[in-house]
């Protein structure tokens, strides 16, 4: 892992972790669960407010025995404080057993199951379960669970222990029931569920508590990575002062078809918006004149055709031709699904000799045939929604959505390829197993066109010399980036792709560090703090 990236572990790597941190290194189990509470109980006196009480809702497990700490300081710093006990508490062992009992000899206040809620200006502090949840919850859980949500809804502040409980630690997917809360302490290293919906939203601001539990364990290999904003501004392409439109790249884009002219028009501005000195647009002859109108940047080559205006496999010389010029092709933006089209990108696909990214009706390409993508001869790069990840896969959306960090995994091991799968947590993944989860962007991003604008931003990148995996990964933050700037100054809806790509240079402004024009200097918020 680099510098300002943090690493995301599944729940079977944390517990190798933790269990190498006290079996090889030495660590008591019970020292680590008095590090986790104390993290914890400086975020709770941080959200308390006047004299309201914090109750801590403790589980069965060592997520409960951290909950029994935090109750334990809280009491002894003069803090009202209440704690539940899920469960028969005499089932508890180890150190989260000798944590209630040295809570209940202090004279912590203790409650059952139907434990009595603080009110407006008071803490819950969510202790039930944490990275070990792997069934749907039930119970007197469940029903903790639904108090917790009563009580933020009623004015109360909610404070997760590692992560909200009822949320899967590996797909962020909900198990039955989940907590919604203000603050999610994460223990030792956030937790790949994290960055995915609908934990992600789920878990309100996160902090990363660095208790003494190892980074790294033979038994615990980390795959999966997040960047700080820090990384993504460090990834950017260097723009030397001696620098013209030859130095920082040529791009060819393949798109467009009747009525998606503007698709073709979105990449391409995207890329030269990203830095790329050149860009051309292959598009069917039958829209060229459309295209020479509505970009003035970008130059245009039309490309024969067929009767309804899309690309003919007569095409394919002529794209070679122009890709043989150029550094990186962007492929598939509005070109419909015109079995002759798709023809054509099978063949360019297969012979093209420089990086390809492809995007949208392209993907299509190659359903039922993804083994031919790994005889590429250079970097391929797949830019698919959920939609179009599952179509290539054989399954449905719904489906993939249960775990999109294997199915990002298993796309890429299956094309040679390194696929950014768009969406709610959006994921780049390499052949070898690698996972770069995306922590910008939300909602705001669902408008036709903004998927055109991520392409062109990938070509854009690769043309300046990014490898593919690295090119992707640092065109969905900065994509990301430029909607939450659009979000913050203007609301969650209503964003036009035209104007996704306008905002791109001031966000790559803000990932170098130079100073805002109009003097605001909180122009790019990510979800994780730099390490």
């Amino acid at each position: 892992m680099s510098r300002g990236a943090w690493p995301l572990v599944s729940a079977a790597q944390m517990r190798a972790l933790d269990r190498h941190t006290i079996e090889t290194l030495g660590v008591p189990g019970g020292t680590l669960m008095e590090s986790a509470g104390r993290a914890v109980v400086e975020a709770v006196l941080a959200l308390r407010e006047g004299e309201e009480p914090v109750v801590v809702v403790c589980g069965p497990g060592n997520n409960g025995g951290d909950g029994w700490v935090v109750a334990r300081h809280l009491h002894q710093a003069g803090v009202p404080v209440r704690a539940a006990q899920l469960g028969d508490p005499s089932n508890l062992r180890g150190d989260a057993e000798d944590n209630w009992r040295r809570a209940e000899a202090i004279g912590v206040k203790v409650e059952g199951e139907r434990w009595r809620a603080p009110a407006r200006g008071g803490v819950v502090v969510d202790a039930i379960f944490g990275t070990g949840l792997d069934r749907d919850v039930r119970g007197a859980a469940a029903a903790s669970i639904r108090r917790i949500l009563a009580a933020r809804e009623a004015g109360a502040r909610v404070v997760a222990i590692d992560l909200p409980s009822g949320v899967c630690a590996d797909t962020g997917r909900v198990l039955g029931e989940a907590v919604r809360a203000d603050l999610t302490v994460t223990l030792g290293l956030p937790k790949l569920g994290l960055v995915l919906e609908p934990a992600r939203s789920l878990a309100g601001a996160i902090r990363i508590a660095r208790i003494g539990i190892a980074d790294a364990a033979p038994d615990a290999e980390i795959r999966a990575e997040v960047w700080t904003r820090a990384e993504a501004g460090r990834r950017l392409p260097k723009r030397p002062a001696a620098g013209h439109k030859g130095t920082f790249g040529h791009v060819l884009i393949v798109a467009g078809s009747e009525g998606k002219t503007g698709a073709a028009a979105l990449a391409a501005e995207a890329a030269s918006r990203v830095g790329a000195g050149l860009v051309t647009i292959g598009c069917p002859a039958g829209v060229h004149d459309i295209l020479e109108v509505k970009c003035t940047e970008a130059m245009t080559a039309p490309l024969p055709d067929t009767p309804a205006r899309a690309l003919a496999a007569a095409a394919e010389p002529s794209i070679l031709a122009l890709a043989a010029t150029r550094d990186v092709v962007g492929l598939g933006p509005g070109i419909g699904r015109d079995d002759e089209t798709l023809g054509l990108v099978r063949a360019v696909a297969k012979r093209l000799e420089v990086p390809l990214v492809l995007d949208a009706d392209a993907l299509l390409a190659f359903a039922g045939d993804l083994a031919l993508l790994t005889t590429r001869p250079a970097p391929t790069v797949l830019t698919p929604h959920p939609g179009e990840a599952a179509a290539l896969l054989g399954g449905s959306p719904a489906a993939l959505n249960e775990d999109r960090p294997a199915a990002a995994r298993r796309l890429a091991a299956a094309t040679g390829a390194v696929v950014l799968l768009k969406g709610a947590g959006t994921l780049t993944a390499d052949p070898e197993g690698g996972l770069i989860a995306n922590p910008t962007g939300g909602p705001v991003l669902g408008s036709g066109g903004t998927g055109d604008v991520l392409l062109g931003l990938v070509a854009g990148l690769l043309a300046q010399g990014l490898g593919a995996r690295e090119g992707a990964a640092l065109a969905a933050f900065v994509h990301g980036a430029a909607a939450d700037a659009y979000t913050r100054r203007v609301g969650a809806s209503g964003l036009l792709a035209a104007e996704l790509a306008a905002q791109i240079p001031e966000t790559l402004a803000a990932l170098r560090g130079e100073p805002s024009p109009d003097g605001v200097d909180d122009r790019l918020v990510v979800a994780f703090p730099e390490p």
